[in-house]
């Protein structure tokens, strides 16, 4: 009794250090692309360990991710994949102000089940019916998530898409078309190269040309009235070095920005 009421202060004064800690804890929700899953899953619990805040991230196509936010969904930070569906949401009045910024970089690929597919050449040429002889091409929804809407536009610049069309399988994202392919329901498909580089069943059989599609840029920006000091510091760790780490091995390109703290 005598140890615990020498202990009784320090131990007191330990809980009203953490309290202020404690007080300033919020957790930050995160509206992000599907294709970042893998990357997230490392930067999430990062930030969270650094930080203590905590985040909850929601994965889905950019396109139902802007439409929930239109409908009120309560996201504090929005990724999408393609600059877009961001400019939707920033007509509509639903960015923060001067919040807004380009993140990342990436480029689509042409993906067959297996690890050792055989390449082919990407142009004009390409017997696309013919690789996929009674299969399906999977591609996320050609007409509203992004993955889809750049693979139509290069299948579309090559010449492609009219022949390959009738055997297209719309999934309702990149990460649903990618394993359509990774567990063999479809022979072909079209994704991220960063989504290719998560799935050991699968193999990129050749990258589409830069010229083929519009550029895939990621924009981030916080929402309008969600500026807490959790998504303000989550931003600026999405523009760190430890972030820049994390997707940079999932294989996207990271833009720079001043004074990022790189």
């Amino acid at each position: 009794m005598h140890f615990l009421r020498l202990l009784r202060p320090a131990l007191t004064s330990a809980l009203l250090c953490a309290l202020p800690l404690a007080a300033q804890a919020e957790e930050v929700v995160v509206f992000a692309a599907a294709s970042l899953k893998t990357a997230m899953d490392e930067i999430a619990p990062a930030f969270e360990a650094q930080t203590g805040h905590e985040v909850t991230v929601s994965l889905a196509g950019s396109s139902a991710l802007a439409r929930q936010i239109e409908q009120g969904a309560p996201a504090d930070i929005f990724i999408s994949a393609n600059e877009a569906w961001m400019d939707t949401l920033e007509e509509d009045g639903l960015l923060a102000p001067g919040s807004r910024s380009d993140l990342l970089r990436n480029s689509i690929v042409l993906i067959a089940h297996g690890a050792d597919a055989v390449p082919v050449e990407i142009s004009p040429a390409l017997d696309l019916p013919g690789l996929l002889g009674e299969g399906r091409l999977a591609m996320a929804l050609v007409d509203a998530v992004p993955a889809g809407i750049y693979g139509k536009a290069a299948l579309e610049s090559l010449g492609l898409w009219d022949t390959a069309l009738p055997q297209v399988a719309q999934a309702d994202n990149v990460r649903a078309a990618l394993a359509l392919v990774s567990t063999g329901e479809a022979p072909l498909g079209i994704v991220y190269a960063t989504d290719a580089a998560a799935d050991d069943n699968v193999s990129v059989i050749g990258t589409f040309p830069e010229d083929s599609h519009p550029p895939i840029v990621y924009p981030v920006a916080e929402l309008a009235g969600r500026e807490g000091a959790a998504a303000v510091a989550f931003l600026a760790y999405l523009h760190g070095s430890e972030a820049r780490a994390a997707f940079e091995a999932q294989g996207f390109e990271v833009i720079s920005q001043p004074g990022a703290g790189d």
